[in-house]
């Protein structure tokens, strides 16, 4: 169903290494896998059985990712959407404000990379710490504050997101936020960095500390291209600081555009006039900057570029550039870069050292190609590009060296590839030469730098880690240990099985803040009323909603400046990790239990008037935009099981009436069938007054001979059908029916019970009512034409019901299914529940036998799944209420 063509040797143009190819075995594997699962859950919530290719094309299209994967034409755009770079991509306030959340984050990630790989190497320089740093602070000013500021910025955008209330506009805190920032002077940081970076002291403190001996040493020693990276890629780097303060205009800006709120635009006007004095400062700034063209450059794509278009301009961008290039080898650029990165002019030197040609060159992130100017621009085939191909270079295959000027050869770089002739450039001048440089070394280092990074990021996050509340105030906060859960075993998904577990433990690990396990929610709450009331579930989740926050180191006030600083930043972090990685988590995982409950498990509510106005208390109070669409959905669950007649109130309906079955068959239910056709008179004469007749003393054998026998068996399915279906899985669990108060624990298993046993006992007095031989073999013939045509066929038992679950195979005339009996389902539930205690033998006090409920939900799961698959078989309104009536009213006088 997938077809999934891979040419690696044919992109990378070298051959492909065994362990490279089974790590792309490995991710088209993980990949297939993705996709199955997401197919599964689709057919598994439409209530289907099979999983076709219609049904893994739709979920696709609902995952953008594999959309945005697959969808693609041979230039790696995506389908459906247009080339015109200049057509405006609507774009909804929360989806701008999402952008603008992830912008920040890359850009904290940048501010991470100048910091904690290339500023904290430096400071580890003993020539460079006996200066005190002097020079540090020259070349990087107060880029610890301006990490602060965007860090306290991001954490006020997403909080702002996740509080804003459900029908509140998010435009309106987002307002405020900024002009609360503008309004007490946060950006004014940026006012010192750019005036330091754009100083020209700034990139000669810069080569002047690179230049020297035991700097050079030290960078050398500190990995392969990392004295490049911080001569010529650092310098560009730093100016991300610069371009980016622009942002925070361009975003004032479009949120007025799309802002409706009159209060809102009021507050980004507010703060855009309070951020007119730092605009005009931070412009002088750049003018007067020897940085000024490539920083205008910047300034000018950030005002063009719209977030969701930059993707599909850079596709268009770079299949322009290949139709400019005449005589173009191998496969289409966007196929092996994303990215199109510089081009310009420059020499390349001859083998000899002294012959200059002129090349005009185009630099991607996983290409760099050599062409020439095309002087003939037509020929008899057509219109010819305006470049002419020369040569190409993988980015991955080369190694760019610097060279040092001499009298001959200026401003020249080398690039070097594995396989080909070394290549010399030159640019026209140092300026140029730095451009050329900062770009070739940041594409040749920035994978090293990435993994140098994350391993920073990690250490950190080792040193601080995950704090958790008191286990004295938060019960579900307490480390497992043997005396409060034991684990069985691991899937093969690697989620763990609980053996036994105390009531918190089993709340804790169904909402567990380390991973989702549906299986131990469906299996949790179709048992858990063997071990806890309704009530003390509901209050146990709520219990774990409510996550007071953990206990921070303090900050001494005795403590200088700067190292309260850091406190509060660690602090910070801390409380950062803790909602990321604990907090919402655990609280959306609780909502989703609740959702499960009310929408599988609505009867314990209906029981429970109380418990229902408890929830809608609790759900009421949640607070976070992102919760409340959780909310949202349970709320339209219990709307929909019942009409909301005041805020906290439910007049619930009946829902004793099953969901009307539509039929999604390729066919039509089959029209009932008639022996002969029996008039109202008719009916009347032949049923007892208790099943609508007049007779006083009925004839039970007639309705059964007069009646066509596919006809009474289909009905006999429908209604059969209709009982087991209303059967709970809490009229299971517990063995409830065999119990002093099962009338009122297993309603609809009783009436399943009485149901299958009156038409027993009507086909057992119909034989021996019958007066003569001859009628008792017509009658034995009808009910044998009854048994062989029906899925199921009830025989005498007086305590257990002979009952239904469909199968594969197909019987005559009647149904796509098959049923046998369900006495075996309940006779397997007792020996489980009778054979294996409630608690853990062996084992610590109140450890709940949690093996034993898995092995009942897997039993009462196999009759859930089949009460959703419907027969295909029309009611006969006038056989579905006689039969009955005609059983019932012997039941009555035989009783």
């Amino acid at each position: 169903m997938l077809n999934v063509v891979c040419y690696p040797q044919d992109v990378l143009h070298t051959k492909i290494d065994y362990q490279v190819t089974l790590y792309i075995v490995a991710v088209l594997e993980y990949i297939s896998a993705d996709i199955l699962k997401l197919a599964g859950n689709y057919v598994k919530n439409i209530r289907h059985i099979e999983v076709t290719q219609q049904d893994i094309r739709v979920a696709m299209c609902a995952d953008k990712v594999l959309m945005d994967m697959f969808q693609q034409d041979e230039y790696g755009e995506s389908s459906g959407q247009p080339e015109d770079p200049n057509v405006d991509i609507s774009i909804t306030f929360d989806e701008l404000v999402k952008d603008l959340i992830q912008e920040k984050k890359t850009y904290i990630r940048e501010l991470n990379m100048i910091i904690k790989v290339f500023r904290d190497k430096l400071q580890q320089i003993p020539s460079l710490q006996e200066s005190g740093n002097r020079e540090l602070e020259i070349i990087f000013s107060n880029i610890t504050e301006i990490y602060d500021f965007s860090v306290n910025l991001l954490g006020s955008l997403e909080d702002t997101m996740e509080v804003t209330e459900e029908n509140e506009s998010p435009a309106i805190e987002f307002t405020k936020l900024f002009y609360l920032y503008a309004q007490e002077a946060e950006f004014d940081v940026y006012a010192k960095y750019v005036s330091d970076v754009t100083r020209p002291e700034c990139a000669e403190t810069l080569a002047e500390v690179v230049s020297r001996p035991d700097v050079s040493d030290a960078l050398t020693s500190a990995g392969h291209g990392f004295k490049e990276a911080v001569k010529y890629y650092l310098p560009k780097l730093l100016l991300v600081p610069v371009y980016h303060v622009f942002t925070y205009f361009k975003d004032i800006e479009m949120l007025l555009t799309n802002t409706e709120s009159e209060e809102g635009r009021e507050s980004l006007e507010q703060a855009k006039g309070l951020l007119c004095p730092l605009h005009s400062q931070l412009e002088r700034s750049i003018n007067n900057s020897p940085y000024s063209t490539y920083l205008k450059r910047k300034l000018n794509e950030i005002i063009s570029r719209h977030r969701r278009q930059s993707r599909q301009q850079t596709l268009i961008k770079m299949k322009e550039l290949q139709r400019s290039i005449d005589g173009w080898e191998g496969k289409v650029i966007s196929q092996c870069c994303n990215e199109f990165v510089l081009e310009g002019d420059l020499l390349k030197l001859g083998a000899t050292g002294r012959k200059l040609t002129e090349r005009h060159v185009f630099l991607f992130d996983g290409l760099i190609v050599l062409c020439k100017s095309n002087n003939r621009r037509s020929s008899v085939t057509g219109q010819v590009g305006e470049y002419r191909f020369k040569e190409k270079f993988l980015m991955r295959m080369v190694e760019i060296l610097d060279r040092e000027d001499t009298e001959e050869v200026r401003h020249s770089f080398e690039i070097r590839p594995r396989d080909q002739p070394s290549v010399v450039l030159l640019a026209k001048n140092v300026e140029d030469k730095n451009t050329w440089m900062a770009a070739l070394v940041m594409l040749n280092t920035r994978s090293m730098l990435e993994r140098t990074l994350d391993s920073i990021l990690l250490d950190e996050e080792k040193q601080h880690p995950l704090r958790l509340p008191d286990p004295s105030v938060y019960q579900f906060a307490i480390e497992d240990s043997e005396s409060n859960i034991i684990i069985e075993e691991k899937e093969n998904s690697g989620t763990p099985l609980i053996k036994g577990a105390t009531l918190p433990k089993l709340v804790e690990r169904l909402t567990y803040h380390m991973y989702a396990d549906p299986m131990f929610v469906r299996t949790f709450l179709t048992t858990y009323r063997s071990f806890c009331t309704p009530m003390e579930l509901l209050e146990l989740l709520i219990q774990r909603f409510d996550i007071p926050e953990p206990e921070l180191p303090e900050v001494s006030e005795e403590e200088t400046q700067e190292v309260q600083n850091q406190q509060l930043s660690i602090n910070r972090e801390i409380m950062k990790r803790f909602r990321k990685e604990y907090s919402q988590p655990v609280q959306f995982r609780v909502l989703n239990v609740l959702r499960h409950w009310v929408d599988y498990h609505f009867y314990d509510f209906e029981r429970d008037q109380s418990l229902l106005e408890n929830l809608t208390n609790f759900l009421d109070k949640v607070k976070g935009k992102s919760m409340r669409k959780w909310v949202e959905s349970i709320t339209k669950i219990i709307q929909r099981r019942g009409v909301c007649t005041d805020r906290f109130a439910f007049t619930l309906q009946c829902n004793e009436e099953q969901r009307e079955i539509t039929f999604s068959l390729n066919r039509s239910p089959p029209s009932p069938k008639w022996h002969i056709k029996l008039e109202e008179k008719d009916w009347e004469a032949i049923l007892p007054i208790g099943a609508g007749g007049t007779s006083t003393n009925p004839d039970y054998v007639r309705p059964l001979l007069m009646l066509h026998p596919i006809e009474i068996a289909r009905q006999l399915t429908l209604l059969e059908f209709d009982l087991y279906r209303a059967v709970k899985p809490s009229e299971l669990v517990g063995t409830p029916w065999t119990k002093d108060d099962k009338e009122k624990r297993s309603p609809n298993l009783l009436k399943l019970i009485y149901h299958t046993n009156n038409v027993t006992r009507w086909f057992m007095w119909c034989i021996v009512e019958t007066e003569n031989f001859e009628e008792r073999v017509a009658v034995m013939c009808r009910i044998v034409e009854i048994m062989h045509t029906t899925p199921s066929h009830p025989t005498p038992h007086h305590t257990t019901p002979h009952h239904t679950t469909p199968h594969h195979t197909t019987p005559p005339c009647i149904s796509p299914v098959h049923l046998s009996p369900a006495g075996m389902y309940l006779t397997n539930i007792l020996l489980i529940e009778e054979g294996n205690p409630d608690f853990l033998p062996r084992a610590a006090e109140g450890l709940i036998n949690f093996s034993k409920r898995r092995k009942v939900a897997e039993i009462t799961g196999e009759i859930q799944q089949y009460q959703n698959q419907p027969y295909c078989l029309e009611v006969e309104h006038r056989i579905r209420v006689s039969v009955p009536g005609v059983m019932g009213n012997l039941w009555y006088c035989r009783g």
